[in-house]
């Protein structure tokens, strides 16, 4: 069984490998902290994307790498929007989408499958069906962590579409690592939205 999972990173560099374990281990602490509502998913997070940037640039993964360069861009503004107070009450809490930041989802969503269809025509990428997969999944991460950021609670309900639809792509991919990273992002997705609706629900109780 895990000759089967892991066979095809045998001719991968150590480096690689290593840094993608690492890259794994630090999403894992990112999307706990986030399931506890904890300021350490974005420096946690950055760590994650950084590293998956990297990689996925050298592995010609295009549209993986911007949803990461996105992420580590996101992370720093959510870093910033968490932590703003009034007096001694934060901010900005856990809360739900109104009608503007829904049509801003949808405007979002729009346009990163608009721009990663056109880069991934342009790089002549569209040679595989996982390339189609990964644009609409590019979109739907796009938003996920837009919410994230805005501390919105509909983030982990794209969360766990877009982890569930990566699991076999990535698998089907050769990164088998990263597949198993998004099995176990998905587990943590469902408590994370269970965590934070029942917060929810004590605010307004």
């Amino acid at each position: 069984m895990l000759e089967f999972l892991f066979d095809q990173y045998k001719n991968y560099p150590s480096y690689e490998i290593t840094l993608e374990v690492t890259a794994i281990l630090f999403g894992l602490l990112s999307v706990w902290f986030a399931k506890k509502d904890n300021i350490w998913v974005f420096p946690t997070g950055i760590i994650n994307t950084v590293i998956y940037t990297y990689l996925l640039l050298k592995w010609e993964l295009l549209g993986d790498m911007m949803i990461n360069f996105y992420y580590a861009v996101m992370s720093v503004y959510g870093w910033y929007h968490w932590t703003r107070k009034k007096g001694e009450v934060i901010a900005f809490p856990i809360s739900t989408m109104n009608a503007s930041e829904k049509k801003w989802s949808l405007l979002i969503f729009v346009l990163t499958i608009g721009f990663v269809t056109a880069v991934y025509t342009i790089f002549g990428k569209f040679t595989h069906w996982t390339s189609y997969v990964d644009t609409l999944v590019t979109g739907i991460f796009f938003v996920g962590m837009w919410l994230m950021a805005k501390r919105k609670i509909e983030n982990w309900i794209l969360w766990i579409v877009g982890d569930i639809i990566s699991i076999p792509m990535y698998f089907v991919k050769g990164y088998s690592f990263t597949s198993v990273q998004y099995l176990i992002f998905t587990i943590i997705a469902v408590f994370g939205y269970l965590e934070w609706k029942k917060t929810l629900q004590q605010k307004i109780t």
